[in-house]
């Protein structure tokens, strides 16, 4: 599998745990607010070898709780299945973090048993995702992942980023989406520069009301309001 990154520790990317966080390169979206973009290109040279994660990993047994596979879009890795279970087998519980665009991938993960948690990146109400995305997306792909994740199991979130080009109705119609979902995060949103857009609390607000009687549990990430 291509690893294009290595964060050696992380507070806030696994919920609860302190997690270590693995990059893979290529994406088969182009989001326009992207903010990994250096990775989206799949021929990316800077890699790191497997075995080197791999042996980190193992040295940093007992000080880390968990392991974040992410990207780029690590459901594209061919090699993703058989790293997946080196790294159950040093006992770490692992995130994934997908764009839901390989169902097959998903339900391979599942019934293998080597994901604890995913999160899964719902872009957009399915007739704004080539909006959103700038690419053409199987939107059947994506409906099949929710159905996939929402029956697995086993933890998981999905979340959107609040992106300028959606609107409180988008949002709802996601939530309709994923009705009945354990966990729903709206993530802040940053521009071209890194910078984090803000919001204000009424602007939010809207957002939690509308549909908070949707999915179970609904939560900001990141956010910074304005006055």
């Amino acid at each position: 599998m291509k690893i294009s990154g290595l964060q050696k520790n992380s507070f806030v990317d696994y919920p609860g745990k302190i997690s270590a966080v693995i990059f893979t390169p290529g994406c088969n979206m182009d989001c326009f607010y992207c903010h990994n973009r250096i990775l989206l290109d799949n021929k990316y040279q800077k890699l790191i070898s497997c075995d080197d994660v791999l042996n980190f990993l193992e040295n940093r047994k007992g000080f880390l709780d968990g392991v974040v596979v992410s990207g780029g879009e690590p459901t594209l890795q061919k090699g993703l299945l058989p790293f997946l279970t080196h790294v159950k087998s040093l006992g770490y519980p692992i995130k994934l973090d997908t764009n839901g665009t390989n169902p097959e991938v998903v339900k391979s993960c599942l019934d293998k048993g080597l994901v604890d948690y995913i999160a899964m990146d719902f872009k957009a109400p399915l007739y704004k995702y080539k909006d959103i995305c700038r690419t053409d997306v199987e939107l059947g792909n994506i409906e099949k992942s929710v159905d996939l994740i929402i029956n697995s199991g086993i933890n998981y979130e999905f979340r959107t980023t609040l992106a300028p080009g959606l609107n409180v109705d988008d949002i709802v119609e996601i939530a309709k989406q994923i009705r009945g979902a354990k966990l729903y995060v709206l993530q802040r949103c940053r521009n071209e520069k890194g910078e984090g857009l803000s919001y204000s609390a009424e602007f939010i607000n809207s957002w939690l009301r509308e549909i908070k009687s949707i999915v179970n549990s609904v939560e900001t990430r990141g956010m910074s309001f304005s006055a």
